[in-house]
């Protein structure tokens, strides 16, 4: 494996460009990760990212503060103590970290932009639904535009962090992603969606940190990659005000 590439490394914590296919744990036997990236098969011990990152760092210790699926590539923060990490933590869980990704659809969403607000619910082969309740919703904000005739680029800002929230997202609004095939996207090289911006605001400074989306086929075609250099930065965008209810 090639080392992961680091976006920002200080005395308290790591951000890192994840690549695809690397999992959030250590697991041991086959791994078949087929639906979310290009299918891997390995097996034995299949080292997850913190382990990784503990060799190509040598360092004893890390915690990781979020997780991203297995096919996601992009930012991801890890601490490199317990108190910093439950730091970062308590920001996630007051839903004050600003996260913002990319996505590609092979088909064009029922709205060109909107929110997307409904529970989530667990169903079998590891796939999750979007409900019409909203006792604790999953929030979901995007804008999307041509990348190129045939496929659709997507500026995405999740408010929670429930499991495959962008993937059920999108879905919903009839736009599954690009290598998606757990959810019925177009097969592909990868899982297209990437982690593309993360803010924090930590008590000893904010810190906002950009990963490129470089690595699939896809996103290297000459059209779409000008779709991509021609992005807004992700703060710029009218993300329009979470109803009140959802905000206690």
């Amino acid at each position: 494996m090639q080392p992961i590439p680091v976006l920002f490394e200080n005395a308290d914590l790591i951000v890192v460009n994840k690549p695809v296919g690397v999992a959030m744990h250590d697991a041991v036997g086959d791994a078949d990760v087929k639906g979310e990236s290009a299918t891997v098969v390995k097996a034995g011990k299949i080292d997850g990212i913190v382990t990784v990152l503990k060799k190509q760092l040598a360092v004893e210790e890390l915690h990781l503060c979020h997780r991203l699926d297995t096919g996601t590539s992009g930012c991801l923060c890890l601490a490199k103590n317990a108190t910093v990490a439950a730091e970062i933590g308590e920001l996630f869980s007051l839903r004050r970290v600003s996260k913002y990704y990319l996505a590609l659809s092979g088909n064009k969403p029922k709205k060109k932009q909107g929110m997307i607000i409904g529970d989530m619910k667990n169903r079998r082969g590891g796939q999750r639904i979007l409900l019409k309740t909203q006792e604790s919703p999953a929030i979901t904000q995007f804008f999307s535009s041509a990348a190129k005739p045939g496929t659709r680029g997507f500026v995405v800002k999740p408010h929670s962090g429930k499991t495959h929230q962008i993937r059920v997202a999108l879905k919903s609004v009839g736009a599954p992603i690009l290598g998606d095939t757990l959810y019925g996207g177009t097969p592909s090289d990868r899982l297209y969606l990437h982690a593309w911006h993360l803010r924090l605001p930590l008590s000893k400074g904010e810190l906002a940190i950009t990963a490129p989306f470089d690595t699939g086929e896809v996103i290297n075609e000459e059209d779409v990659y000008a779709w991509y250099k021609d992005l807004n930065a992700p703060e710029i965008y009218p993300w329009p005000s979470i109803p009140a209810r959802f905000l206690s």
